[in-house]
Order: C-alpha cells, then structure tokens, then sequence
C-alpha cells in the first residue's frame, strides 16, 4: 500500500559538521523532527533510514579525481593549498575528518526519497538532510560538498526516464544545479533568491536561461534585497505556474533552504513565516496537476536553527500529510525541551509576531523593481 509521506531521517545526517561554530548546522533536522513529534504527525512506518550514495552513483554528476580528494580530505591526507583548488579546506567547506561518508549519506537520502516516490512506496517524500545546491562537478562550494540535487536529478533521468522540474526557494541562488543542467532541455531549474548583487554566488540573473537545446529551461528570479512576503510570494506563485504549464514536468524536485526570513544571519530579505506556509502548497499543487503527485522535497540553507528553521521546514511535512496548517503556541514540550540550549529566545508561535520588523522605507520601489524582474524573467515563456 502506497504511503502518503515518506521521511528520511537517520542521526547519522549530523555527521555532515564542520565545526561546533560552522553556519551550517545540521541539528536543525533534529529539531525539526522533534517539534513534528510533539505534534504527533509521523507515524514510525513513515520513517525511512537513508542510504549512502555509491561511488558510482556520485559519479553522475562529480568527477572521480574529485571524489578521490575527498575520501583522501576526509582522512587528513590532503593540504590546504590542494584542497583549496577543489574547494575543500576553505573557511566556507573545511576539512572534517569522514567528509566523504557524511556527504555520501546525505545524496542517499535524496536517492532514497527519490526511490520512494518513483517506486510507488510513498506519494510524497521529505529528506531535509539533502539541498546542497552548490557543488559543482569536480569543486565543493558554499557549504556544499556533493551536489545531491544534481546527482537526483541524472538519477530520475537515467532510471526513470523523467523530465523533472527542479524548484529552488532558498535565499541564495542554485548555482551549481543550474549550470550541471544548462544545456540540457528535460531539466527545468526554477530559483527564486536574493539578487547576486549583494549576496553569495552572485549569479542567477534573468539572463541565466540555458545554453543550446536548453535555452528556454532555465528560470532566474532574483529579488532585491528587503523583499517582504508579499512581493516573494506573488513572484514565485505566478512565475512557478506559468513554468510549470510551459515545461509539463513528469516529477517536482524542491530544494527549500529557510533562509530568505527576516531572521536570517547570512541573507538580507524580510520574509516571514507566512512564505513557508504557502511555498510547499503550491509545490504539492504542481505535482498533483503535472506529475501525477510526484514530488521530493528536500532541505537546504537555513542559518537560524532555532527560530526558523524547525518551523519552516514543518510545514513541508504537514503539506504531505494534509495536515492543516497549525496556529497559535508551539507544542509546549518541545519549547520546554529546547529553549534551555538555545541561544535565543525561542519564537513560541507558528506566526511570526506583527512587529519582527520596522516598516521597510523603500517597500513601494522594491516591489516596483521585483515586478519588472518578473516580467523580464518569463519573457521566453510569455513571448511564445
């Protein structure tokens, strides 16, 4: 019988550490699931134990002198000054002593989620272990350092023959899927993030639209810094339908880092909790009109681990569930659990309070700006 949802989880993601101050921080999957099971919304067969990525699996989409630096990174027998041509050893993705397997794990959890839904197991399947939009073929970059996006997407492909919609909402935009899937036509890359002008990568302009068969099947739109809810939200409603009509997808792969919230440490857009309810109900929307329900999220930046990202990334399972979406106080356990370790005052509501932000000054021109953004960005759909 095919379950509803399907949730990778194993400990064993939290072997993908840095360092005790590093950014990325992967207990935000624990606290996450743990906030979903003070809720009682998972039950114990939905969980599903991730698998690793073989060696030959990651070579769908990284060079194997890459991976072969890595596994030698991963046990110290690597310098600086060679991993730095790689991007391993860097102040961004430092050496960690089991690099290689951790990152392994990570791209077979994505691979295991994929496996669920293409098999039939599950309608849906949620890995918030994977979302690592940055690595490119033979270089880590931005935290990433293997590419499980890019992997899946070649996997879906060479297994299951399927013209897949990747759609990316993380502040920063998926450089490194982009430019793996540039010029082939069966991949459609959808990223909404913060202009390149002011934030890491700097790239995902509107004028980023693929290269050669693939020309048309890139989508950019990158939205000025200051962006609020509504303005984010009426661009990635608007644009994500009308791709998704253009390019008729047979799956939706989602890639949804929590880091464009006003809290953010590492972004400078003013969204709220009100985007993260919505982004996920149209994902599944999507699916259910094009692909027949098939739809893998993933997870991805996300730099506030205790008063973002356990809330955000929640909303993503109870949208699998149908679960409708939850109001008012957060389940007091999970608050009395947490709140003695965090370094801030938790947020005690699913909303965001009315006051999180001064009003912006600059609202009417940024939304003005972002509107002719959208406008510029579907113009190969619109002028067809």
């Amino acid at each position: 019988m095919t379950r509803q949802a399907s949730f990778i989880f194993s400990t064993d993601q939290l072997n993908y550490e840095f360092s005790d101050t590093h950014p990325f921080n992967q207990k935000r999957i624990v606290l996450t699931k743990s906030l979903l099971d003070e809720m009682n919304t998972i039950e114990p067969d939905e969980i599903v134990i991730p698998r690793t990525a073989t060696d030959e699996e990651l070579l769908l989409a990284h060079d194997a002198k890459y991976i072969e630096i890595v596994k030698k990174a991963s046990k110290g027998e690597v310098s600086e000054n060679i991993g730095s041509i790689y991007g391993i050893g860097t102040e961004d993705t430092p050496f960690f002593h089991g690099m290689h397997d951790a990152s392994a794990l990570l791209v077979g959890g994505t691979l295991t989620a994929i496996e669920e839904v293409m098999e039939g197991r599950s309608r849906y399947a949620l890995n918030l272990g994977g979302g690592l939009h940055h690595g490119f073929q033979g270089k880590a970059s931005g935290f990433c350092i293997y590419n499980d996006s890019s992997v899946a997407i070649k996997y879906l492909q060479q297994k299951y023959g399927a013209r897949v919609l990747y759609v990316d909402t993380d502040a920063h935009h998926g450089d490194g899927v982009q430019w793996t899937f540039y010029d082939d036509p069966n991949v459609c890359t959808f990223s909404i993030h913060e202009t390149g002008r002011y934030l890491f990568p700097g790239t995902g302009n509107v004028t980023e639209r693929g290269n050669g068969a693939g020309y048309g099947a890139s989508f950019n739109f990158p939205i000025d810094a200051f962006t609020e809810d509504e303005s984010f939200l009426h661009i990635y409603k608007t644009a994500l339908r009308e791709v998704a009509a253009h390019f008729k997808p047979d799956v939706i792969l989602t890639q949804n880092g929590a880091d464009a919230h006003y809290f953010d440490p590492l972004t400078h857009l003013y969204s709220t909790m009100k985007i993260y309810e919505e982004i996920p109900k149209l994902a599944k929307e999507i699916a259910e009109e094009y692909c027949d329900g098939k739809w893998i999220a993933i997870g991805g930046g996300g730099y506030d681990i205790w008063r973002v990202v356990p809330r955000a990334w929640s909303h993503l399972w109870l949208t699998m569930k149908d679960i409708p979406t939850p109001t008012g106080r957060l389940p007091e356990a999970w608050l009395s659990k947490w709140q003695p370790e965090s370094p801030v005052p938790l947020i005690e509501t699913w909303e965001d309070p009315d006051d999180l932000y001064e009003a912006v000054p600059r609202k009417n021109d940024i939304n003005e700006k972002n509107e002719q953004m959208l406008t510029r960005a579907l113009h190969v759909i619109r002028k067809s």
